[in-house]
């Protein structure tokens, strides 16, 4: 009893359905599903499904599941397919299943816009498994009706000349000269108005081969953009009726006439083809004509174009022109490069790129370039020295420099002589290809005046003239002290010269003077510019008693030009030693033995002192003279003298230097700084040094950080 309602109400659900996709408008696509699924589907149904998508389509119905109860020949239950009450298949059964007929995963195709499904079931289902039904996914499938074959019906093909396939249906064309019929089918022949404007193309008379019909008066136009030449090319088959004259023949009646820009019009007829027929024009009207009597057999053309020719350009000296055709045409571009090492120029000035175009009539838009030679320019001057041409001329391309210091007072870095090349991006490049010019640094330590040749070891004495060119003269508040060049715009001191009472002074009280041995030539001279001031940062001597540290560095504001009379100390090598007994030799314009200060530059001998014998003899200074606070010896100093004393560094030499040579080299660097003393000169006494190899660190630290 429980059935019998759901059944009534399927049914009223199939009516239902069938009505409402009766009066929608068919969709493109869309899903079809048995009744409940995915749930299991009722016993004792019948329900139909009609399916319909727009005219000009197919329907194609693909199954994504189908389990409907298997048996032979779907006997029991089954979904049938129909299309115009045609079984096209009757489904049951499940996939890979023995009995019954699924349709696997083939999609089934309608040969029309619609499909008729029917789902029929038994009155029961059996247990324990139960069958799920199906669910399928039907769309339009378009169809191409210009490749279909022609009716049967005996009414032609669909278009009689060309059939464009569109979505859901096609649409008919006509050839140049047709116009197609009402019927949207058929094409007939168009006799003038026609404008032809195809790089090709045939012309013929009305109904060729067929005699051309009376009365014609037929116009085609060719017209192609300027830039084109046609050329007509007519077939062998020419008749157009004429009269025979001596003079051959007369067109009265029918002609064809050929109509050329500033041309006189040509009027052809005669049984002789004219052949192929230049025009060189891109525009040619014909005007066919004939009259109510006669005949004419009529004429056929195929014309062509080609584009206008440009002439081929010339070579070009140190470059070339691509691309490189055998002729040129209208729109057809040239490029103009040169070769590596030359520049393009056109009207007396460079350009960057080159290119021109073939014009409509005939000619190039733009003349042709000339390649020149680069130049690289004169080369970057070389601080400290100069450049010189090995080959080449006016700084070409591939002309070769060679830089070179200003020697003996500079050399090049690395010491290597480095050519440059004129290259083609016009640049120096040297070997490696880098354009960065090479630096001339100072050389140091090497006096172009030796005193070797002075034979007096101790003792002081007067210093030749530009054999101690890393002397400085310091005033400093109007008190002389000393100093060294280390470098083009540093000069090293002792701090003491610079630090008064604990205070640094001002820099605009600092005066240095160079370049010569005579103090009084000096103070005349115009003192060099102080940049800036940097004593040790731990050097604290409020009251003259703590020389530890005793070192400063004065930065010029201008950079020195070193040659014989100024050049500059170096600076300790790595690992320096100072061995006791070593001579070394002090410099300076401080007091001399009678206790007058020096008007020449002065300089001494004196050997590196022992450790131990230079600390014994500030103890004996201290216990001599206990009232007298001498400062205290640090590692940071070194002493050197002769215990005889009589020959030491005094007053007005503080902040001169203490050099020592190097025995491979050759070259003199700054050992110490004069820093402090028990006296001048006295017997059992020694003059104390900064020991400037412990500061290297230091001073190149604030050289580097005040650039």
């Amino acid at each position: 009893m429980d059935w019998t309602p759901r059944f009534i109400w399927l049914l009223c659900v199939s009516v239902c359905e069938c009505w409402r996709l009766a009066r929608s408008l068919p969709a493109l696509h869309g899903v079809v599903q048995s009744p409940q699924f995915p749930q299991p589907y009722p016993a004792a149904l019948s329900q139909q499904w009609d399916l319909s998508v727009p005219d000009g389509y197919q329907l194609q119905l693909s199954f994504t599941h189908l389990d409907i109860e298997p048996s032979a020949d779907c006997y029991y239950d089954s979904l049938t397919v129909l299309y115009d009450k045609k079984v096209l298949a009757k489904f049951c059964g499940q996939e890979n299943s023995a009995d019954g007929h699924h349709p696997g995963n083939q999609p089934l195709l309608s040969p029309g816009n619609r499909l008729t499904l029917v789902l029929q079931t038994d009155d029961t289902n059996p247990e324990p498994h139960q069958h799920l039904g199906f669910s399928a996914h039907y769309q339009a499938k378009d169809i191409d009706e210009c490749s279909a074959p022609d009716p049967k019906d005996g009414s032609g093909p669909l278009c009689s000349q060309f059939c464009h396939n569109t979505l859901g249906s096609y649409m008919c064309s006509c050839r140049h000269g047709y116009e197609i019929r009402p019927d949207q089918r058929t094409c007939v022949l168009s006799c003038g108005g026609g404008i032809f404007d195809e790089p090709e193309g045939t012309l013929s008379s009305p109904g060729y081969p067929d005699p051309s019909p009376h009365g014609l008066a037929c116009q085609y136009v060719i017209s192609l953009e300027p830039g084109f030449i046609i050329t007509l090319n007519f077939t062998d088959s020419f008749h157009i009726e004429h009269i025979g004259t001596e003079n051959g023949p007369s067109c009265l009646y029918h002609w064809l006439k050929v109509s050329i820009p500033d041309k006189e019009p040509r009027k052809l007829c005669g049984g002789k083809s004219p052949g192929l027929m230049p025009t060189n024009s891109y525009t040619v009207q014909l005007d066919y004509h004939t009259d109510w009597a006669g005949l004419s057999q009529g004429w056929s053309l195929h014309y062509t174009t080609q584009r206008v020719q440009c002439a081929s350009p010339s070579s070009i000296t140190n470059g070339r022109v691509t691309p490189n055709f055998p002729q040129f045409y209208y729109r057809d571009y040239i490029q103009v490069r040169c070769d590596p090492g030359y520049k393009l120029m056109m009207d007396g000035r460079e350009i960057k790129s080159y290119a021109s175009m073939c014009q409509k009539n005939g000619l190039w838009h733009l003349s042709l370039p000339e390649c020149h030679i680069i130049d690289c320019g004169e080369p970057e001057s070389l601080l400290n020295g100069g450049v010189r041409l090995i080959s080449g001329s006016q700084n070409q391309h591939l002309s070769v420099i060679q830089y070179h210091c200003n020697e003996p007072f500079y050399s090049l870095l690395g010491g290597a002589t480095v050519s440059y090349t004129c290259a083609a991006d016009r640049t120096w490049r040297d070997n490696f290809d880098t354009p960065v010019i090479p630096s001339c640094i100072p050389v140091c330590g090497q006096p172009n005046v030796s005193i070797s040749g002075f034979q007096r070891i101790m003792g002081g004495d007067k210093a030749p003239d530009k054999a101690i060119p890393w002397q400085v003269m310091l005033s400093v508040d109007g008190g002389r002290g000393g100093a060294i060049v280390i470098g083009d715009r540093w000069i090293m001191t002792a701090a003491h010269n610079l630090v008064k009472q604990g205070k640094l002074v001002l820099k605009e009280k600092v005066r240095v003077f160079v370049g010569d041995n005579d103090a009084e030539k000096l103070a005349k001279l115009t003192p060099l510019g102080v940049a800036s001031l940097h004593p040790h940062p731990e050097y604290k001597n409020p009251v003259n008693a703590n020389y530890n540290h005793d070192i400063a560095l004065i930065k010029l504001q201008q950079p020195l030009t070193f040659h014989a009379a100024i050049m500059p100390l170096c600076l300790p090598p790595e690992n320096a030693t100072y061995t006791s007994g070593q001579i070394g030799m002090v410099s300076g314009f401080g007091i001399k033995e009678d206790d007058i200060i020096a008007n020449k530059l002065r300089y001494i001998r004196l050997p590196v002192v022992e450790g131990d014998q230079c600390q014994d003899s500030v103890h004996r200074a201290k216990a001599a003279m206990p009232t007298l606070t001498i400062p205290v010896l640090t590692d940071n100093m070194f002493c050197a003298g002769v215990p005889e004393g009589g020959k030491d560094s005094c007053t007005g030499d503080s902040g001169g230097a203490y050099v020592l040579q190097d025995g491979s080299t050759k070259r003199f660097w700054a050992a110490g700084i004069v820093s402090w003393g028990v006296g001048c000169g006295q017997t059992g006494r020694y003059g104390v040094y900064t020991r400037v190899a412990k500061y290297i660190g230091w001073i190149n630290k604030t050289i580097e950080g005040n650039k």
